[in-house]
């Protein structure tokens, strides 16, 4: 095999071939690609939807994230339902911040599959930490039962006495 013959140049073009990475060369593709994908959202369709239809995507997003093996995504989809904020801003609640750091990562997936599904590319998910998050209180006796449903309900210390029932067990 014969290898073809080095060019020579009598004058310098300007055109190196390095591996040097240019802060100038790395900044104007992406003004440029920002551009395009903002002219391109306008052409894209906007269809409006309903929170029915809402509802159905985000739990076959969740079960399609289950059957990938992101059990923490599935889990935080499905403990509860997205918030439809304004026309196109859905909310996404979640526990602690251990779920936004795995979620952030996954987040544009999710947008550009309501955005497929739903056919509105104006769509977008917020993540909301919630605060006081309900903590599920494991009862030891039966009088620690009864203080907690007395406490939804005042009407059953009424019952407690009319019955005369014994919740010291």
């Amino acid at each position: 095999m014969e290898k073809p013959e080095a060019k020579i140049l009598n004058t310098p073009t300007g055109q190196l071939n390095t591996t040097n990475l240019s802060i100038k060369k790395l900044l104007i593709p992406k003004e440029e690609n920002s551009s395009n994908n903002i002219s391109n959202l306008k052409d894209l369709p906007h269809e409006a939807f309903t929170f029915d239809q809402v509802k159905m995507s985000w739990r076959r997003f969740a079960h399609e994230a289950k059957a990938k093996g992101m059990e923490t995504f599935y889990n935080a989809m499905i403990k509860r339902e997205p918030k439809l904020i304004g026309e196109n801003t859905l909310i996404m609640d979640v526990d602690n911040q251990i779920q936004i750091d795995y979620i952030t990562p996954h987040l544009q997936e999710l947008i550009g599959y309501f955005r497929n599904e739903l056919k509105n590319f104006s769509i977008q998910i917020e993540l909301n930490l919630l605060e006081n998050n309900e903590v599920e209180v494991k009862f030891l006796t039966g009088k620690d039962r009864f203080a907690n449903m007395a406490q939804k309900n005042p009407n059953l210390h009424s019952f407690k006495n009319i019955f005369n029932l014994d919740i010291e067990f």
